[in-house]
């Protein structure tokens, strides 16, 4: 149990990556406190699963886009201990299409739950771990960020933002013990790419060298390798988790 009664934040963490995130960690005995928007379904089939793990799940309904859920988020998690040890800043949505046809709201959208969730999460969650002088934070990116992806300019800037964000936020927090990484996640079977189906899922996959598409679980097992002390000496770096498509 490697992170036996560690104090874990996953944001989005009740559905796709974040739910197989935020298992992870309780499966290995933290104390996962896991941030849901709306999916209160899904928020309680996490919790439900997570009962028969090593350590527990608190599934807290708070936008982490602005800064009261933010740090409410933050606060009841620390409400125990006084810190946080892990913060993985998971929470995101995609709204796809052409650039010349996209919605003001919807760049905007993406934005606020994509970005301004890595500012407001990145803000209160390091505050809490100042006082011991040490922790983790691990964002979870996508390769859209590293190739681009017609269709995503929004998701592949709030992505791209992600990884300058990590990069800088580890150097300032290194001096303070607290390292910050990112994992950026290729082609992943979740509710978010459910839409891709037929030629256009085989299309993605081909460009993969594995060929095929990955799972939640790998996801979670990179970010619980950052987040751990086997990856003691490693800070401001992104760890690809695609198959092969970069």
């Amino acid at each position: 149990m490697e992170f036996k009664d560690q104090t874990v934040v996953v944001t989005g963490g009740t559905r796709g990556i974040g739910r197989a995130i935020a298992l992870a960690f309780a499966r290995n005995g933290a104390r996962v406190f896991a941030a849901y928007l709306n999916n209160d379904a899904a928020a309680r089939a996490t919790w439900e699963e997570a009962e028969s793990l090593a350590g527990s799940l608190v599934a807290i309904k708070a936008d982490v886009g602005t800064a009261e859920g933010a740090r409410a988020i933050m606060d009841a998690a620390a409400k125990e201990t006084g810190h946080i040890d892990v913060l993985v800043n998971n929470a995101g949505i995609l709204r796809d299409g052409l650039l010349v046809t996209m919605a003001e709201q919807d760049w905007e959208e993406v934005m606020r739950t994509n970005l301004n969730s890595l500012f407001h999460c990145g803000k209160w969650g390091a505050r809490k771990m100042l006082g011991q002088q040490r922790g983790a934070i691990v964002t979870v990116s996508s390769v859209s960020a590293l190739m681009g992806t017609a269709g995503q300019t929004t998701y592949s800037a709030s992505k791209g933002a992600a990884i300058s964000f990590t990069k800088s936020l580890a150097r300032e927090l290194g001096p303070l013990g607290i390292r910050v990484n990112a994992v950026v996640a290729g082609l992943i079977r979740t509710d978010m790419t459910a839409h891709l189906e037929g030629e256009a899922l085989q299309r993605i996959v081909r460009t993969t060298s594995l060929g095929r598409s990955g799972t939640p679980q790998e996801v979670a097992e990179a970010v619980l390798f950052l987040a751990s002390a086997r990856a003691s000496y490693i800070t401001g770096q992104s760890l690809v988790v695609d198959g092969g498509i970069v």
